[in-house]
């Protein structure tokens, strides 16, 4: 057993939610991530699509209750003292996958072991379904409990989605009103207007996203702007690329992210010269999909790459009506959402 210690803290994290190319929608998921030693847990266990137990869309109680099941003031859920620390996004079953851990005390102290990947109650080998070189992790028990404790205490600690909600601007109401609906079946509050100026300082507050319609002036964002400058609201401002709904809610997503950019694994995605130019920190699975409307103003939507890359610059090739017309990509991985533009 480990005798060094490793600090214990929580960071905000979020799951990517969106619209996918089949039609299929992905939860948006934010929660508070494991820090260790100044990092976050989960982008060690290679590149999982999972979430914390801590997640913001869960009750107080229920928060509550996963709070002090981690403090170790219950009995664990699993066989053998294992504790489920990450779990499926869309349904957080067990029989999706989940990364559990032994957690238990030592004298004073708190003690992460033998992580596992485990799909029922049955504890799994570890050998085969083992983290290899994930811990064991020892805390200062008084440490770990303050950090655990202050969410019980704080009374919007859990909420971390009090910028989840996004304010639509615009005159166009059907393409609006499909993106508002999309929105929220990802989990996104969404709420549709023509003039936000009038509104009172602690609504402005309330949302993490305006956007603005193509159809809008400049002097009615400007406007807009100055309203939300003057209620102190830290909400980041983008205007549609085009009336696409899978996009449009792929440009909400990246300004929804407010992870650090040394924390990023997508870090930069561009398009040039019939190429599409993807940066990765980290190896992690991307899907990179193009998006065009035709003559007639229909859209259309082309998987372009979905495999594993590895750290670095990688240029993708785009098709021929993608690198010809005006296209629109959308570059995924579980965490994080990046557009761009080609030009025609």
């Amino acid at each position: 057993m480990t005798s060094e210690y490793a600090t214990f803290g929580l960071v905000p994290a979020m799951r990517a939610g969106g619209v996918l190319s089949d039609g299929a929608y992905q939860m948006h998921r934010d929660y508070l991530d494991f820090e260790v030693n100044g990092r976050p847990l989960l982008p060690r266990l290679a590149d999982l699509d999972a979430v914390s137990p801590l997640a913001s869309d869960l009750g107080p109680t229920v928060f509550a209750e996963q709070v002090r099941r981690l403090l170790l003031e219950s009995e664990p859920p699993l066989d053998g003292g294992r504790y489920v620390l990450y779990g499926c996004p869309e349904c957080e079953g067990l029989a999706c996958g989940a990364v559990t851990a032994v957690i238990e005390r030592d004298g004073p102290d708190i003690i992460w072991r033998d992580f596992l990947w485990q799909t029922d109650r049955t504890t799994p080998e570890a050998e085969r379904d083992g983290y290899h070189g994930i811990g064991p992790y020892r805390f200062h028990g008084d440490q770990y409990r303050a950090e655990l404790t202050r969410l019980l205490h704080t009374v919007d600690a859990h909420d971390l989605s009090a910028h989840r909600r996004v304010l639509l601007i615009g005159g166009r109401a059907a393409l609006l009103a499909k993106l508002a609906a999309a929105l929220r079946r990802t989990g996104l509050g969404a709420e549709i207007t023509l003039d936000a100026v009038g509104a009172h300082a602690g609504e402005l507050r309330r949302y993490g996203v305006v956007f603005f319609g193509r159809t809008i002036r400049q002097d009615e964002r400007d406007a807009v702007r100055d309203a939300f400058a003057k209620a102190r609201s830290d909400a980041v401002f983008i205007t549609g690329l085009a009336p696409i709904v899978p996009l449009l809610v792929a440009q909400v997503e990246q300004a929804l992210d407010r992870t650090p950019p040394d924390r990023r694994r997508l870090v930069r995605l561009a398009a040039r010269g019939g190429e599409a130019l993807v940066e990765v920190a980290s190896e992690c699975r991307v899907r990179l999909a193009a998006h065009r409307l035709d003559r007639l103003s229909r859209p259309h939507t082309v998987d372009l790459y979905d495999a594993p890359l590895p750290p670095g610059v990688h240029r993708l090739p785009l098709p021929p009506k993608a690198a010809r017309g005006e296209c629109f990509l959308v570059a995924r991985t579980t965490d994080t959402v990046l557009t761009a533009a080609t030009a025609p």
